[in-house]
């Protein structure tokens, strides 16, 4: 039987109607998550089944929200926190940094945080300030966070569940462009653990490490670049930390070049980190210097210049065009 199309919004509702069915500890808390069931409908019905007390509006000051978030995870629930957009999140930074990430270690283990924030990021909607923010480099350069975002749907909902499940904080991040994506999945699906990178497209002559919403664009790209005779892999991080090396270096030193994609600005940004551990784990595998696609270092740009703002798919075949090819290719495919 085919299995039902779900979109990915859909899948996160499933997720969390699930996550709170099995465990009556798990709540959810936002602004306008309860009788609106959230700006993208993520939370839609939850009120609805479980009540107020398990699913309920909280005024607009996130920094209280996560405070408010961090006493229940203290006190044996497992609270999820939903940020209506990423660039909402900052006046909640300081908690999430002070507090939420230093839990585990300030008690010497004796009082971990199972507490899940929800963050809709990045552009692709013509939103303006404050709605586009690429954020996540923030969170990563944290201890004590794990960082988390889905492309796929079946992802969307295993790596939820995974986050809520987990005893230590959790930041996950939720690509507003995909949002409406849609795939044929049977849920509830099991994609994996938390930490682990997916390889969406085998490839044999360069590799393209991405995560969240650039995995489309680079999934177009490797399809376009395979009609020039380049055999392109594509990585999907899944986790943002902890990092996937093992995976990433695999494959890099399989194919000898790597090209990172991603949303967020270049400098300081995801990708410098990736191509350096990339460089420190294959520099005698490299053919070429790590490139780099990415958003522009600018704040995020009005939508009628979101176009020129985000990595497209001529922007990651030129980088890969500047990966220092030999005079003669070399054939593309398994057989290479």
């Amino acid at each position: 039987m085919t299995p039902p199309t779900v979109t990915l919004a859909k899948a996160l509702n499933t997720a969390l109607r699930h996550a709170m069915r099995e465990d009556d500890r798990t709540l959810v808390l936002g602004e306008d998550v309860g009788t609106l069931g959230g700006v993208f409908r993520v939370t839609d019905g939850l009120t609805e089944e479980f009540g107020e007390e398990r699913c309920f509006d909280t005024p607009l000051a996130e920094s209280a929200i996560i405070g408010t978030a961090v006493g229940m995870a203290m006190y044996g629930y497992r609270p999820v926190v939903e940020m209506q957009f990423d660039a909402f999140a900052y006046p909640a930074f300081e908690q999430l940094v002070s507090h939420v990430a230093k839990f585990r270690s300030r008690t010497r283990g004796a009082l971990p945080l199972p507490l899940t924030v929800r963050i809709p990021y990045g552009g692709g909607i013509g939103g303006v300030e404050h709605h586009s923010d690429s954020s996540e480099i923030y969170y990563m350069a944290t201890p004590g966070l794990t960082v988390v975002t889905p492309a796929t749907v079946a992802d969307a909902y295993s790596l939820l569940r995974r986050s809520i499940a987990s005893p230590d904080p959790v930041v996950f991040l939720e690509p507003k462009r995909l949002y409406w994506q849609k795939d044929e999945v049977a849920l509830p699906v099991d994609t994996g653990p938390l930490g682990w990178a997916a390889i969406r497209r085998p490839g044999t002559d360069a590799t393209l490490v991405t995560y969240g919403p650039t995995l489309p664009v680079a999934l177009a790209a490797a399809e376009a670049a395979a009609e020039h005779g380049r055999s392109l892999e594509v990585v999907d991080l899944r986790t943002l930390s902890p990092f996937d090396e093992d995976t990433v270096a695999a494959s890099v030193r399989r194919t000898g070049r790597a090209v990172v994609v991603h949303e967020a600005h270049g400098f300081a940004g995801p990708g410098a980190e990736i191509a350096a551990r990339i460089t420190e784990r294959c520099f005698y595998h490299l053919e070429a210097p790590v490139r780099r696609v990415t958003g522009l270092d600018v704040p995020y740009p009005a939508p009628l210049l979101e176009g020129h703002y985000l990595p497209d798919v001529g922007r990651i075949l030129d980088a890969v065009e500047r990966l220092e090819w030999p005079a003669t290719p070399r054939t593309s495919g398994a057989a290479a």
